[in-house]
Formats: C-alpha cells, sequence, structure tokens
C-alpha cells in the first residue's frame, strides 16, 4: 500500500478491524518512510447497476459521489463519519439487491434523501431543496412544513 503522504511503497498494518456487519475490514497503517499513520478500507469489489440519468444518459455507479453530496449537505452538522459511512451501506446494499443492470438517478436521489432525513433534518432539507429544483418559496416552504411534522 502506497503511504498518501510522502508515496513510500512499504507500509506496515497495525491494527486489523471487521465492521458489525462484517462486511468491511479497516486497517490502520504505518509508513515505514515517514511514519505517518492512516486508515484503510477493504470491501468487496461487485459491480453496481449503471445510473440512469434524467437525459437517458447512463454513468457507472460512483460511491464517491454519493460521499460527497451527503458530506456537502452534512456540512458543519453533528452526524459522525461512521453514520455516513452506514448511510451509504444501507444505500449500496439497496442497490445490490435489486439485482437489476440500471437504476434511475431519480430512485438513488430519493435513497439518498431518505438516508439523510434519518441523519439530521438540516441535511436533509439542504440536499432536497437542491436535489428537486425547487422553483419558488413555497415549494421549500411545504417541504420544511413535512420535516416539521
Amino acid at each position: 500500500m502506497k503511504c498518501p503522504f510522502c508515496g513510500h511503497l512499504e507500509t506496515q498494518v497495525v491494527e486489523t478491524r471487521v465492521s458489525e456487519d462484517a462486511d468491511v475490514v479497516r486497517r490502520r497503517r504505518q509508513c515505514g518512510a515517514c511514519e505517518k499513520r492512516f486508515t484503510t478500507y477493504e470491501r468487496p469489489d461487485v459491480n453496481f447497476p449503471s445510473i440512469v440519468k434524467k437525459d437517458g444518459r447512463r454513468i457507472e455507479y460512483k460511491r464517491s459521489k454519493i460521499v460527497e453530496s451527503m458530506s456537502l449537505a452534512l456540512r458543519k452538522r453533528p452526524v459522525s463519519t461512521e453514520q455516513v459511512d452506514a448511510a451509504i451501506e444501507r444505500i449500496e446494499e439497496k442497490l445490490l439487491n435489486l439485482g437489476v443492470r440500471e437504476v434511475p438517478s431519480t430512485r438513488l436521489g430519493e435513497w439518498v434523501m431518505r438516508e439523510l432525513k434519518k441523519l439530521d433534518k438540516v441535511a436533509y432539507v439542504r440536499f432536497a431543496s437542491v436535489y428537486r429544483s425547487f422553483e419558488d418559496l413555497d415549494d421549500f416552504k411545504n417541504l420544511v412544513d413535512e420535516v416539521r411534522r
């Protein structure tokens, strides 16, 4: 494993943990050159379905896009990285369990909104306001009223 700090190719595994669901292995590593520590995650390499965008384009599923979207919505909110990772794992599990080759981006977006709603109401409103492309303040007000209920 290449050190992300100095690029040295020799690192040593200092600690290994398996997630509660036993589907991810977390390893703490230490660089042999600069001695800095970093974390890696191992998960099975599976084929996710393609994502069909609203304009009909098909793109490859990328976990990083969901991480970025959720992180932006959760910016400065009291939600741990572990909670976000667990939410993304649930989304990916749904994707895999569908057993289809393609999934509409709207369905994926709804799953992300559902997970954000469980994690943090403010993040949910942030994400939904962008995702649903509100036309006016009434749409936004209706969403906030829905969350308050």
